[in-house]
């Protein structure tokens, strides 16, 4: 099925949804950009990784690797040892997306001056608002 947007026209799936959006969710979600950006430094095992990223449950950590990984963005590499070792890395689409994430948080953090004046602006015009209503 093949759905006019933004001049072009894109995929969508049995839910209506394009399936170019959805990977944006899986790579922006909460811990999905967490997972990516400590996965750019190195590979990890599965506590490593649950340790560096910090309050995320067992199970939302094992969610978020196995959707990136089915992405195409994340390698499970389980070793046939005892005790059982798994590792996980970037795939070469992993990095190219973790440094767009990257690239994100670093401007994210050069404007952060900006944002907290444009923060500033719309509190005050806004308590102004609720003031003269009253």
């Amino acid at each position: 099925m093949a759905k006019q947007g933004a001049g072009k026209y894109e995929t969508v799936d049995a839910e209506g949804m394009c399936p170019h959006r959805l990977v944006l969710e899986h790579v922006t979600s909460r811990w999905g950009v967490l997972v990516l950006m400590e996965l750019l430094e190195r590979p990890y095992r599965f506590s490593e990784l649950r340790r560096a990223i910090g309050r995320v449950s067992e199970k939302m950590l094992t969610q978020t690797l196995q959707t990136l990984e089915r992405d195409g963005l994340v390698h499970r590499d389980a070793k046939p040892v005892i005790p059982p070792r798994v590792d996980y890395s970037l795939t070469d689409l992993g990095r190219e997306a973790a440094a767009q994430v990257k690239a994100l948080a670093a401007w994210t953090a050069e404007r952060m001056p900006d944002v907290d004046e444009a923060r500033r602006t719309y509190d005050e015009a806004r308590a102004e608002r609720t003031t003269r209503a009253q």
